[in-house]
Order: structure tokens, then C-alpha cells, then sequence
């Protein structure tokens, strides 16, 4: 099997040496994201504007991959306030359906460029 790169310009570009996904065997594995605009390039917002741009960002990359939110199968949410716990729960729930995919849920001390949230994911085909 061979590992495919996943590119859309409807998210924004990696910052570093890496890809926005990539797909191995039926599998999509999406790098972290945070709430940059594809568009501007630019990061702003509260936990819960920073959490929507990630998930519609997320979905861009999962439909460039043939993909798509309702195939995730685990998330990582990275939070820099684990009191935004709610918050980011209340926009995630409105982007994936039940049975919800698997997750962990950590605090850590920094996350690129400030942002407030960061999620990665994996999905199937």
C-alpha cells in the first residue's frame, strides 16, 4: 500500500513538515488544525469560533480525501484552558453524529500561533 497526501486550499496550508492528511488503506489521518482562515491566513476568536473553524476546516480536508465527518472514528482535542471544556463540546456536538467517534481530551501548556484549541483526527473511506 502506498501513503497518499492529502491537499485542499479549502484549509489552510501546514505551517511546517507536514501534511494536512494522509490517507493509508482506507484510513485518513488529519494532522491537528487549528483555527487559521484558509483565506486570510489569520487566527482569531473565542474557544468556541476557534472550535467551528477547526471542524469546517477538518471537513474540507476529509471531503479532499474522499472522506467525511461523519466517518471519523477518534478525535484528539488539545484545549489550553480545560475549563473551555464545555464550550468545545457544545460546537463539537453539532458537527459529528452518534455513535461519536472515540477521543481524548487533554489540556497543554501551548499550542501554535495561541490558539485556544486543536484537533486532529482519523477517519475511514
Amino acid at each position: 500500500m502506498e501513503k497518499n497526501q492529502i491537499q485542499t486550499e479549502k484549509a489552510p496550508k501546514a505551517v511546517g513538515p507536514y501534511s494536512q492528511a494522509i490517507e493509508y488503506n482506507g484510513i485518513v489521518y488529519v494532522s491537528g488544525i487549528i483555527a487559521i482562515d484558509p483565506l486570510t491566513g489569520t487566527l482569531s476568536g473565542n474557544v468556541e469560533a476557534q472550535t467551528e473553524r477547526i471542524l469546517t476546516n477538518m471537513k474540507a480536508v476529509l471531503e479532499a480525501a474522499g472522506s467525511s465527518m461523519d466517518k471519523v472514528i477518534k478525535t484528539t482535542v488539545f484545549l489550553s484552558d480545560v475549563n473551555d471544556f464545555g464550550k468545545v463540546n457544545g460546537v463539537y456536538d453539532k458537527h459529528f453524529l452518534k455513535p461519536y467517534p472515540a477521543r481524548i481530551c487533554v489540556e497543554v501548556a501551548k499550542i501554535p500561533l495561541g490558539a485556544l484549541v486543536e484537533i486532529d483526527a482519523m477517519a475511514h473511506l
